[in-house]
């Protein structure tokens, strides 16, 4: 199966779902090149980027884990970019 780089765009802004947040993504992190978090103080939420390179499928199923917490918004972008097939 193909990968794609895709980039994650997640939105928290319920802090009890954190936890939780950072369990999916430990448990993808095979598949994870980076990741940034910025605190919005101000605002009360927290903005994070993930960096994947993955099949379809999984990222799919990642992004959809994700936005199944509660106040949790996450997009995913694909890129035109295909890694090596998965194993």
């Amino acid at each position: 199966m193909e990968k794609r780089v895709a980039v994650m765009s997640i939105i928290v802004e319920e802090n009890e779902s954190v936890e939780k947040l950072n369990s999916i993504l430990h448990d993808a992190s095979q598949f994870i090149i980076g990741r940034m978090g910025i605190p919005y103080r101000e605002k009360n939420v927290s903005v994070i980027s993930v960096v994947i390179d993955a099949p379809q499928n999984i990222t799919a199923a990642l992004s959809g884990k994700i936005g199944n917490l509660d106040g949790v918004t996450v997009k995913t972008a694909y890129s035109n970019v295909l890694s090596d097939n998965y194993e």
